[in-house]
């Protein structure tokens, strides 16, 4: 039995997420930038089923002698379920898939030692979901009884919405004291990079993506940072994850995949400038972006990677971009993005289809297998979670998963974040050193580092 209920008044999702933030496993997907992406965002509660792909791959606490994705794809069978309303999802998981796992699902060995223990892949089961839908500013609540009453379900979920119109927002933000520690010099970044351009020259690959990863220790709780960050970078596939003994605090401008009815699309970003200080600045850079020849071919290795990842798996003559070098604008900095779509063959899943394309292209490189060997040969530690996804799986087959960039996992005081950006040929070491100092500024501004 399924129970769904609609409300046209209704308090901020942020307002309402608040009452239960500090709930283990219970999990937000904000889009608080609402512009054409971000049209909904998803509460989950209730949680039934957790899946959790580490060392060993455990359901519920116990261990499994499948494979996670043996497991998950079974599951998605025999458990489908229609969605025939208007919404994202009525029945499914939120969780996220780190790079890490995608690394290993490509046979790449790492050889850094594993600095962050959190899971590779954490998938939660949800019975209950808080959905607005952003553009038609309309609340859904959801209650089903997979393991759950759905009226008891209905009526704490309607609890949660009258308290928290009693709610008032405050902002209790203080400067903290923050330590910032990178695993880069700046010279050494650079070196990185000129080695990686080396790579490039002699024909290993065409393009990689290069990272640094930032440390900042601070006082601050972690939904304080998600507050501060949601109002000062507002994102359309952001969120906050909160797992127990650690956090996910995320503000993704970037769709990895999204599949409705078996169609896909994908929206890789490559090229980044910073914002203006003034209306002609800002106006000039984006200019700059949108005439820069680099930018664009690095853009175009992307699209060319991405359009074979969704072959492998969509019907034969679907694969098309239907956008190409288009201009996003965020808080601090814009990007040149296109799009990709394609219809997944009738007998495959979602698993295959994040099988196929997994770790995306846009923050690996291409070839996507040499990129990545070269990455963990000339980056400074395992990236983790960064550049991995977060998002939903529907039991209708349906998903939404961002590429995670602009976000931070918090584990014992400390946020770790990953910056990066592209390099090709033509890459300028400075330039590239400090694009990825700006993709850091939202996440060090809301922790008030800067």
């Amino acid at each position: 039995m399924r129970l769904m209920q609609e409300f046209r008044q209704y308090p901020p999702m942020e307002r309402i997420f608040a009452q239960v933030q500090r709930q283990e496993d219970t999990v937000f997907l904000d889009s608080s930038l609402q512009n054409q992406l971000g049209r909904y965002s998803i509460i989950g509660l209730d949680p039934y089923l957790k899946l959790v792909k580490g060392e060993p791959f455990t359901v519920n606490g116990k261990t499994s002698s499948d494979s996670f994705e043996s497991w998950v794809k079974n599951y998605l069978k025999t458990h489908w379920e229609e969605n025939d309303t208007d919404l994202p999802l009525t029945s499914g998981a939120i969780g996220y898939f780190s790079y890490d796992y995608g690394r290993e699902k490509e046979g790449v060995a790492s050889r850094h030692p594993k600095e962050l223990d959190i899971p590779d892949c954490v998938l939660v089961f949800y019975d209950s979901f808080i959905i607005e839908d952003c553009h038609k500013r309309r609340l859904c609540l959801v209650a089903n009884s997979h393991e759950h009453d759905a009226n008891a379900s209905m009526s704490r979920m309607k609890e949660l919405l009258a308290q928290a119109e009693k709610t008032i927002s405050s902002s209790q933000s203080v400067k903290e004291n923050a330590t910032v520690t990178a695993n880069f010099t700046k010279q050494d970044y650079m070196d990185a990079v000129q080695q990686m351009i080396h790579y490039i020259i002699e024909g290993d690959i065409y393009i990689a993506n290069m990272t640094q990863q930032l440390k900042i220790a601070s006082a601050m709780p972690p939904f304080e940072m998600f507050q501060n960050l949601r109002a000062c970078n507002p994102s359309p596939f952001g969120g906050y994850l909160n797992y127990g003994d650690f956090q996910i605090v995320s503000a993704s401008p970037e769709r990895f995949l999204q599949m409705r009815n078996g169609v896909i699309q994908t929206r890789p970003i490559k090229g980044t400038r910073k914002r203006g200080a003034t209306a002609e600045e800002d106006a000039a850079l984006r200019q700059e972006l949108i005439q820069s020849g680099k930018d664009k071919s690095e853009l175009l290795m992307i699209v060319d990677l991405e359009r074979n990842d969704l072959n492998r798996v969509c019907v034969p003559g679907s694969v098309e971009v239907t956008e190409l070098f288009s201009v996003e604008a965020y808080a601090t900095v814009f990007h040149l993005i296109s799009n990709i779509t394609g219809a997944l063959r009738p007998e495959l899943t979602v698993m295959d289809l994040l099988e196929a394309t997994f770790p995306g292209g846009s923050i690996t490189g291409a070839p996507k297998l040499r990129a990545m060997e070269l990455i963990d040969q000339l980056e400074h530690s395992r990236r983790n979670l960064y550049t991995g996804s977060i998002g939903y799986l529907s039991l209708d087959g349906g998903c939404d998963l961002n590429i995670v960039i602009r976000t931070a996992v918090h584990k014992n005081g400390v946020y770790h974040l990953g910056v990066g950006g592209g390099i090709t040929y033509e890459s300028d070491l400075e330039f590239e050193y400090e694009e990825t100092l700006q993709k850091a500024q939202a996440l060090l501004r809301s922790l008030n580092c800067v």
